[in-house]
């Protein structure tokens, strides 16, 4: 299924940035096009978590992981990237919404057919930050366990629809709930992850065993219970572009701050 194959990697740390969905909650525009490159303030969407990795000294190797429908857009779209890092292309054979693997499944393939067993970083190509990367990394050093950040919505209302948060007062993930109908908190789990060594094995394990591959948050609520997983709590801006408002709500944000 694998088109990208790189056998041996030698890397502190790597980057994989998941953008493989189809999005169709945002036909016709993405239609023909991927979500992950529609353009914000000018710029495409991928660019803003590309230059957030770019100062990072511990990644080298970074993989944008997406669908053999959108294969020849990516291409062209890192023909145009300027980067000091190595950016590979991965790709799954699915070719349509059915055939796709999830976030989780493409993330769990990945890390096999690469032969990826060091610390991982894991991005949601959608998604768009406005934290420092290094500090978040820093955080992910100084605890030496696996990470997730987080973002508090302060609404109840707006909670449901992510993984909701409870942390203790070392910041440790003591509470996961993917989209609950009652949320107990408005502290969410964002698209941002890193994973320790025996992190990425859990995900191995976590997907032998059965599980649901197609949303990270779902592996996230069984890892807390198997695993230990900080919260990295950050303030500022944070847009999980998934529908016509996030993305017109993100394109009125950056520009009116310069991205």
């Amino acid at each position: 299924m694998v088109k990208n194959t790189i056998l041996s990697l030698v890397f502190a740390v790597i980057a994989v940035v998941l953008a493989g969905g189809f999005a169709k909650r945002m036909w016709p525009l993405t239609r023909d096009k991927p979500k992950h490159l529609l353009s914000v303030a000018g710029k495409p969407m991928l660019d803003y978590i590309l230059a957030k990795l770019e100062p990072l000294s511990k990644v080298d190797q970074v993989f944008i992981s997406t669908n053999a429908a959108f294969e020849r857009h990516f291409r062209e779209y890192l023909g145009t990237v300027e980067t000091k890092k190595n950016v590979s292309l991965f790709i799954e054979d699915s070719r349509k919404e059915e055939e796709k693997l999830g976030s989780v499944g493409a993330l769990g393939y990945l890390i096999k057919k690469c032969g990826v067993n060091d610390e991982l970083l894991v991005f949601g190509g959608d998604n768009i930050f406005s934290f420092n990367m290094e500090d978040f990394v820093n955080f992910f050093g100084l605890k030496k366990a696996n990470i997730v950040a987080l973002f508090d919505l302060k609404s109840i209302d707006r909670a449901r629809f992510y993984g909701v948060v409870k942390i203790d007062s070392e910041c440790r993930i003591v509470d996961f709930q993917e989209k609950p109908a009652e949320p107990k908190t408005t502290l969410v789990s964002t698209a941002c992850y890193a994973f320790t060594r025996d992190g990425v094995r859990n995900l191995h394990r976590y997907l032998d065993e059965g599980n649901e591959p197609d949303k990270m948050g779902h592996f996230i609520e069984w890892l807390y219970k198997n695993d230990k997983v900080y919260g990295y709590v950050f303030k500022g801006a944070w847009f999980d572009i998934g529908s016509f408002e996030s993305y017109h709500e993100a394109n009125k944000h950056f520009s009116k701050n310069d991205g």
